[in-house]
């Protein structure tokens, strides 16, 4: 990775605030575009399994890039950033988180604690991925380093973990089950909502059809999903401090990457790739991400991670406080 041009966050924190502003009729144009063809492939690739054409399966592929793109609006709606009124953003992003089996509420505040505390390493654990220090993993256990190992291993971070995120646990207020009655009302409030949906699509298409449908959709959404965020936030340079050194501005805009990727998936992942602008101004409409860019280049190189780097950033499982950098479990034992 080539080293990075250093900023000062809190002037361009303050510099970027015109852009916070939503503008009405492109969010609405937004989620029109994201909503109708979503609905659209939904129901094709439920005819076509209906006829008995398993290439209907295939379908899933594009549908459930247009569910994670539904997911980040509801994501922007959480921030407050889609519309300009509270009521407005709630509301959409109830709405669609019967779709994307994600209660609004208890999700926008876990994302919020996620946001006031990425890259402090005194306050991991709410909305992030799990990550040891080379010292916290050498003390323990044998059983506890293999869990660790097992836990950090591709197949379960994009596969199994995505599946339980999206299907089981979002079913419970998880982590906040003593915060109130809010967080039980939001996941509670989702599942009778879901309930009630799949309800009519069982008695319309049938329990099978519904089944092939939605799941493969929702399980391509929430593995897409989860390896946006994993590479946002788990890069060889990333930004970790205890927290007496951790600021917001620096952990933002130094721990968030800036992952470089094609226009095509730029498009169905709303721009999430501008993580570190996210994280440093989340009231910015993902729509206007580029254009925060453009007005300021030297974002545009800060925290570049390119599609390679991202692949072999998988391997960078420990947090190495000496050297500040991830590192692979390789790279620990020597």
């Amino acid at each position: 990775m080539s080293p990075e041009p250093r900023v000062s966050a809190r002037t361009l924190l303050r510099d970027i605030g015109p852009y916070r502003q939503p503008k009405v009729a492109r969010s609405a144009f937004e989620l029109a575009v994201t909503a109708v063809p979503f609905g659209l492939l939904w129901l094709t690739m439920w005819a076509l399994l209906d006829a008995g054409h398993w290439l209907g399966l295939l379908i899933a592929i594009p549908a459930g890039g247009l569910l994670l793109r539904l997911f980040l609006i509801q994501h922007d709606c959480g921030h407050g950033s889609f519309f300009r009124r509270r009521a407005s953003n709630d509301w959409v992003g109830r709405m669609i988180g019967v779709v994307t089996l994600t209660p609004y509420e208890y999700w926008r505040r876990s994302h919020a604690v996620h946001h006031a505390s990425a890259g402090n390493l005194d306050a991991r654990g709410v909305g992030d991925v799990d990550t040891l220090t080379v010292a916290e993993f050498q003390t323990r256990s044998r059983l506890r380093q293999w869990l660790y190992r097992v836990y950090r291993h591709p197949t379960v971070l994009f596969g199994v973990g995505p599946a339980y995120l999206f299907l089981l646990r979002h079913r419970l207020p998880i982590g906040m089950m003593r915060n109130g009655w809010r967080p039980w009302i939001s996941t509670l409030g989702t599942n009778a909502a879901i309930a009630l949906v799949a309800g009519g699509l069982i008695w319309a298409i049938g329990f099978k059809l519904l089944l092939l449908v939605h799941i493969p959709i929702t399980l391509v959404a929430a593995s897409i999903g989860v390896w946006f965020f994993y590479v946002q936030h788990q890069f060889e340079n990333t930004h970790w401090d205890r927290d007496e050194d951790w600021t917001f501005h620096e952990a933002a805009l130094h721990g968030s990457s800036h992952y470089q990727l094609p226009w095509g998936l730029r498009w169905f992942s709303a721009n999430i790739n501008i993580h570190h602008v996210h994280h440093l101004a989340s009231r910015v409409p993902f729509y206007r991400l580029p254009e925060v860019l453009r007005a300021f280049p030297v974002l545009a190189m800060t925290s570049r991670v390119t599609v390679r780097e991202s692949f072999g950033a998988v391997a960078l499982v420990l947090w190495d406080e000496q050297k500040r950098k991830l590192v692979s479990f390789k790279e620990a034992r020597a």
